[in-house]
């Protein structure tokens, strides 16, 4: 834009710079504006693929072919098993004790045998009571069958069996059937000759033997071969006695029932 000839420079410089600000702000807009219409551009299109995807419909799915079914290989029945495996592992049938009529030289045997059957099926046996039951049983005649009879009154007139537990069964037989005073008896036994050897065998010379040193509580290794010696026949304690190689050593009564 011209000026006329007479415009004070004053004037002309202020009208230069309004003119060249104007300039600038109008470049500014056109960047501005420039930028928008990109901007909107790009959201225009991220509309319009939005738009073809909520409407283009879904596939369809595709089914798979059905399996083809194929008929299992034929299995072979197990092969028997052989009768000397299925022995192996059958549990032998285990024997009843013997009837106790109470005999107080057996009553020790008697339990013994009991209780090794209750150890080995405990299956058998729910409770207590079945156990006491079961042992009972054998009590069939004598003092054994009077004192089971005795306790089946009890329970007649009370409504409960007099013995609840195996514990308290096995004290009150103990103190019924068994020697009263058996570890003084096998005392009084090894300190005569009533339990010498004589016309026996070693073996029940030896089991008998073996018995009154348990009751007696005998331990000392070399009163047990003391004991052992002179209950022995003289001519099997003069051979072990005398024996060049291989005499048992007087504590060792281990040694002196194998070479006897």
């Amino acid at each position: 834009m011209s000026l006329p000839v007479d415009t004070p420079p004053a004037v002309a410089n202020t009208l230069g710079y309004l003119q060249h600000h104007l300039q600038e702000l109008t470049e500014r807009q056109n960047a501005s504006e420039h930028v928008i219409n990109n901007t909107l551009a790009g959201l225009t299109a991220q509309i319009q693929q939005l738009t073809q995807l909520m409407t283009t419909p879904a596939p369809a799915p595709t089914v798979a072919p059905p399996p083809v079914t194929t008929s299992p290989p034929p299995v072979n029945p197990p092969s028997p098993v052989p009768s000397t495996l299925t022995k192996q592992w059958t549990r032998p049938k285990l024997p009843s004790p013997p009837n106790f009529s109470g005999e107080r030289t057996s009553g020790r045997a008697f339990l013994n045998s009991c209780m090794l059957y209750l150890c080995l099926a405990p299956e058998q046996f729910s409770c207590d009571e079945e156990k006491i039951f079961w042992t009972l049983a054998f009590f069939k005649d004598g003092r054994a069958a009077r004192w089971s009879e005795n306790l089946f009154c009890q329970e007649a007139d009370t409504g409960v069996f007099p013995i609840q537990s195996w514990a308290d069964f096995e004290q009150q037989f103990r103190s019924q059937f068994f020697l009263v005073n058996a570890e003084a008896d096998a005392v009084n036994a090894l300190e005569g000759s009533s339990y010498y050897q004589g016309n026996r065998m070693v073996d029940d010379y030896l089991d008998s033997f073996l018995t009154l040193v348990s009751d007696a509580g005998y331990t000392d290794p070399r009163t047990l071969v003391v004991k052992f010696c002179r209950g022995l026949k003289s001519n099997i304690q003069s051979q072990i006695a005398t024996m060049p190689i291989g005499r048992p050593a007087d504590a060792n009564p281990e040694a002196w029932y194998a070479a006897a």
